[in-house]
């Protein structure tokens, strides 16, 4: 998928806390046609620079409320809705972010549509700078 369609290009950013870099986070949209409960998100794997991110370390922020992904399994409440062509702020903890330069970033959003048979797992790769 085209990466200029799914990730916000100004979205890329490290994140600080208490004056230390603690991990970066970076924006995209849901990968499916309608807008979603969180509930329905089964996971959301990350490779940056061919390294991959513990699950453990991945929030999701939506309408200003931060989720682990477990947390996110069990918001069924309207109000946190992933809506069709929103962005969600992703936060990954990592210590000392990313480098200054060029990245490279291939995220998997797993859902689980509780209509469908299967989930969807699309890909979503880009180039990035932070």
């Amino acid at each position: 998928m085209a990466g200029r369609q799914i990730y916000n290009p100004n979205g890329f950013k490290n994140i600080e806390e208490d004056g230390s870099v603690i991990g970066y986070q970076f924006e995209f949209k849901a990968q499916y046609y309608r807008g979603f409960t969180l509930s329905i998100i089964r996971d959301i794997k990350i490779n940056v620079d061919g390294v991959d991110e513990p699950r453990e370390n991945i929030r999701i922020t939506v309408n200003g409320e931060t989720f682990t992904l477990e947390e996110a399994r069990t918001v069924i409440d309207p109000e946190y809705r992933w809506e069709f062509g929103d962005y969600a702020a992703v936060t990954v903890l990592r210590r000392g972010g990313l480098s200054k330069g060029r990245h490279h970033i291939k995220a998997i959003q797993i859902i689980a549509p509780s209509y469908m048979p299967f989930q969807l797992e699309p890909v979503c790769e880009t180039d990035f700078e932070i």
